[in-house]
């Protein structure tokens, strides 16, 4: 119980076997609780030691649950931004 606690006042940091638990037993997929947070973006890049990585400027990293014909589309256009990025190296 103190563990659980501790996660949910911020003061733990399971690892991710820990996490991926906690996922099964919310019937979440693990990326959904990766993704997510509900921290600002100034104390994000304080937590990373300057701005994130990973993105360029103007790109968004979304999660979302679509229909499997959405979800097509959707990773057509995922696959056209990653190209782009790629390409602006």
């Amino acid at each position: 119980m103190s563990f659980i606690s501790d996660l949910t006042n911020g003061k733990g940091n399971p690892s991710l076997r820990i996490m991926e638990r906690i996922a099964d037993s919310l019937d979440e997929p693990l990326p959904t609780l990766l993704e997510e947070t509900d921290l600002d973006t100034k104390s994000l890049e304080a937590l990373a030691g300057g701005k994130p990585r990973g993105l360029k400027e103007g790109y968004e990293r979304v999660s979302v649950i679509l229909p499997s014909h959405q979800a097509y589309i959707v990773r057509q256009w995922a696959k056209q931004a990653k190209e782009q990025q790629t390409n602006k190296n």
